[in-house]
């Protein structure tokens, strides 16, 4: 298929658009996009509301109460049969309110994650009018010219029509790893990657006609790898399962024996229902949607909805330097040439004249480009590196955009991570010249002569010597260090035999400041139990520098040239030892340092490059940078900072601590409240002579609508902890049901049953409707007990989330209205008097102390 679709041919509307030069008009644009409509794969599935109403019912449970109610609405009508049409319509009114949370809570996941979805939308840049401007990849139309450059996810499928050394990655399509190299006249496909080269590609089909969109159907039937933490909850719902199933069976045939089949069977399956916790999932997905939200608020775009508790997990940070540590916005500061050092601000128009090579050579050997901004300025876009060269070019007056008309580019070698140089062939006046750029060390090996007061002179050892002391006394000042080159040559095709015997012009050192904040970020990650590790490309005495600056502590540094030498087990060595800045680093050493910490480390790893994205997605959490990243990066990234700011990590941290928490705080409030429910209902059948259940089926279903709605849902706003990231990083074995939680989910359901049996036995004496209604009614009043104990254990008060005290005043005022208003007689309970309400908050009083108690003890002697 895919051979199949390289040979199409360009339709013969766009052919006369294969120039490119000036691209369509932004009126051809319009009617196209009309025509065509967005460039975007359409769901095949899409989620649909009635679908999700619908799924809340398939549960066997919930299908077997559904059909006992109707069975015994039917039975009813039979002679000699008593109807039981109330208790039936109750029933079917409560599933169906149940229904609806359900759905609410699963609708509002489903919208949080298409709200992130549509946030991620990436941009492209397209000539339109004649000029160069970035749109969304969902405006692109055929006919459109789509500049392409290294680490471009290509938006559309389309005929290249310009190609400078384009490599594309297709694996995506054909399923194969290997590179491939493409030319004028070969097409590119949609949503392949090109990882080296640029070039403009003439766009003949968008969205579901490209090769992509007639294989939607069947990508969309991939699923995702479940995380450690959804197979943890999948694992325990299955227990928990099991385990209710069985009490609910034992039940079923106890109560056969003291009630009759049919209330023997409605109880138990409404007990079951009510205590199987098949919502968890859904609550846990919303908390984590809504995490997503706010991680989004604070400039981190979550892609995979599990890296939220994931990220809050971690032990160690590796970071880039360049825009994340650092600001990212490069200037050129000193200049080394002929010899001399420059200060930027005290050159003089005679420096400047004399540095014409050097300024040539940083215009020439340059990808950064004009562009028009929203407000209709020219600015200058790229890579920082190249933007701040020809700022400075642009700042000293050289004629910057007449040198590259007048110096036409006919080739280039484009620069890589393994290279760490980039060199461009161009002709002017008849002859052809070669300009490089790069890191000093490297392309000084390629020079043999030097420019020396306007003349060309041979490179000696002491000239070499000169150069490198020169590069590092500005890397210990914190620069970032180019140097320049060039030569005259014959060649008239591009390739690395044209980079030998080169001229040395000069050194240019670039200034990124640190940010602002980073410091204040290093020492709050420090106090987390996080330990932070440069691994950046940039020269060794430069990220010393910085390191010193921010105060990231590390016991030396090591370089990639080093690492290169080093065994994993030296490497690990070193690690332990605390080193923690790794200079002049690959994309294939960042991977090889990764692997080692991940041995005994749950690990973020930052990228931006395209050999980045194995490593981003080998991580615990990858994080693509959004400002300066690839497109290939992002795609291949579980976050991306769309400020690049390492302060954005270390928040997003603190979120992800802040869900983890909470999720494992409401699992601990649901399944307390369920383990009372099952013990009080399961003893009482076995051990109390009843004619009838002590609680029945109606009261049983409203009880969990009450406790498992809107509490448990607030609970996941609740505010981050006090200290939250004074705390050391949980351990890689420690899962959301540690020992603590545990013993409190058990302890707690003790204490409340204890509390629910004892105000049943005092009350009795009143009558069983009596005591039923206290009990009915001291098991919603009573989660108020275990938010008591939950908020004390973590030093939060009600007020800290209104939203929470909301819901819990609401859900007692419904069970008032249940019980103080007509709707009792439907629910078969009566009003409560002075007496019940005297024994009810009496234990309420004893229970809260009893779980403060516990609380303190469980903190202090279980962790």
């Amino acid at each position: 298929m895919h051979e199949e679709w390289e040979k199409r041919k360009i339709p013969a509307a766009y052919k006369k658009l294969s120039s490119g030069k000036d691209g369509i008009s932004d009126d051809d644009a319009y009617k196209r996009l009309l025509k065509h409509g967005k460039n975007e794969i359409r769901k095949t599935h899409k989620v649909s509301p009635v679908k999700i109403f619908l799924s809340q019912f398939t549960s066997p449970l919930i299908i077997i109460l559904i059909a006992a109610a109707m069975l015994s609405f039917g039975a009813g009508f039979l002679p000699g049969s008593e109807p039981e049409i109330v208790d039936s319509v109750l029933i079917m009114i409560i599933v169906v309110a149940v229904g609806v949370s359900g759905f609410f809570q699963d609708w509002r996941a489903e919208m949080a994650i298409e709200a992130l979805k549509k946030m991620s939308t990436p941009t492209a840049v397209v000539i339109r009018n004649g000029k160069e401007i970035e749109i969304s990849t969902s405006d692109i139309v055929p006919g459109d010219v789509v500049v392409v450059g290294a680490g471009d996810i290509i938006p559309a499928d389309g005929k290249i029509i310009q190609s400078f050394d384009m490599v594309l990655d297709e694996s995506i399509l054909t399923g194969e790893s290997k590179s491939i190299r493409k030319g004028s006249g070969n097409i590119a496909f949609m949503n392949t990657s090109l990882i080296t080269g640029r070039g403009k590609i003439l766009v003949f089909a968008t969205g579901m006609k490209t090769m992509v969109g007639t294989l939607a159907e069947k990508m969309e039937k991939i699923s995702d790898t479940k995380t450690p933490f959804q197979k943890e909850l999948d694992k325990f719902s299955k227990k928990i399962f099991w385990m209710i199933a069985s009490i609910a069976l034992l039940m079923l045939v106890v109560g056969y024996f003291k009630y009759g089949l049919y209330s023997a069977f409605l109880t138990s399956i409404s007990l079951a229902v009510a205590a199987i916790p098949e919502g968890l999932p859904a609550v846990v997905t919303l908390a984590l949607a809504l995490g997503a939200k706010s991680m989004a608020g604070s400039n981190a775009l979550v892609r995979k909805l599990p890296v939220v508790e994931s990220v809050g997990s971690v032990n160690v940070i590796c970071t880039d330097k360049t825009g994340t540590l650092t600001k990212n916005k490069m200037s050129v500061t000193r200049v080394f040439f002929n010899d001399a050092v420059y200060d930027r601000m005290e050159m003089n128009p005679d420096d400047v004249r004399k540095m014409d090579k050097l300024m040539l050579c940083g215009s020439l050997c340059n990808d950064s480009k004009a562009m028009f901004n929203d407000k209709g300025e020219k600015v200058m876009t790229g890579d920082q590196t190249e933007v701040s060269i020809a700022e400075f070019a642009i700042s000293k007056r050289f004629e910057y955009e007449n040198a590259r008309e007048t110096y036409k580019r006919i080739g280039e070698i484009p620069f890589t991570s393994k290279r760490k140089m980039m060199s461009v062939l161009c002709s002017h006046g008849g002859k052809n010249y070669v300009f490089s750029k790069g890191a000093p060390e490297v392309l000084l090996k390629r020079c043999t002569k030097v420019l020396y007061g306007g003349k060309v002179k041979k490179l000696d050892n002491e000239e070499r010597e000169k150069i490198m002391r020169q590069n590092s006394e500005f890397a210990t000042h914190a620069l970032r260090v180019l140097a320049f080159a060039y030569k005259e040559t014959r060649s008239s095709a591009a390739d690395e035999k044209m980079e030998k015997d080169l001229v040395f012009i000069g050194l240019e050192g670039m200034l990124d400041p640190p940010r602002d904040d980073v410091r204040e970020a290093l020492d709050e990650c420090k106090t987390a139990g996080i330990r932070v590790v440069m691994v950046t490309g940039d020269n060794i005495e430069t990220a010393k520098a910085i390191a010193n600056e921010i105060g990231l502590e590390s016991k030396t540094a090591v370089s990639g040239d080093s690492l290169e030498h080093m065994t994993d087990e030296r490497l690990s060595s070193m690690l332990d030892d605390g080193v923690n800045i790794f200079a002049r680093v690959s994309p294939f050493d960042k991977l090889r340092i990764l692997k080692v910490l991940q041995m005994h480390n749950r690990v973020i790893m930052t990228g931006d490059g395209v050999n980045d994205a194995l490593a981003l997605k080998k991580s615990d959490v990858g994080i693509a940078m959004g400002g300066r990243g690839t497109e290939v990066a992002k795609e291949a990234s579980d976050m991306i900072l769309m400020d690049d700011n390492f302060a954005t990590i270390r928040n997003s941290v603190r979120e992800g601590r802040r869900i983890f928490d909470n999720i494992r705080k409401f699992v601990n409030y649901q399944l307390t409240c369920h383990l009372a429910e099952v013990v009080v209902i399961f003893m009482a059948t076995l051990f109390f002579a009843l004619d009838e259940p002590i609680l029945i089926p109606i009261q049983i279903l409203w009880i969990n609508l009450l406790t498992d709605g809107m509490p448990a849902i607030a609970l996941g706003l609740d505010p981050a902890l006090p200290g939250i990231m004074r705390r050391q990083p949980r351990s890689m074995k420690e899962g959301i049901f540690n020992r603590n939680t545990m013993y409190s989910i058990v302890l707690m359901g003790g204490i409340l049953s204890a509390l629910l049996f004892t105000a049943y036995i005092l009350i009795s004496p009143l009558g069983v409707e009596t005591a039923r209604s206290a009990l009915f009614m001291g098991f919603v009043l009573y989660e108020f007990i275990k938010m008591a104990e939950i908020r004390h254990s973590e030093e939060l008060s009600f007020f800290d989330n209104k939203f929470l005290l909301v819901a819990l005043v609401s859900s007692i005022a419904l069970q008032m209205a249940v019980v103080y208003t007509p709707l009792n007689v439907y629910f078969s309970v009566v009003p409560l008097g002075v007496y019940e309400w005297l024994v009810l908050i009496s234990l309420a009083v004893v229970g809260w102390f009893s779980s403060i108690g516990m609380s303190r003890l469980l903190n202090k002697y279980v962790k």
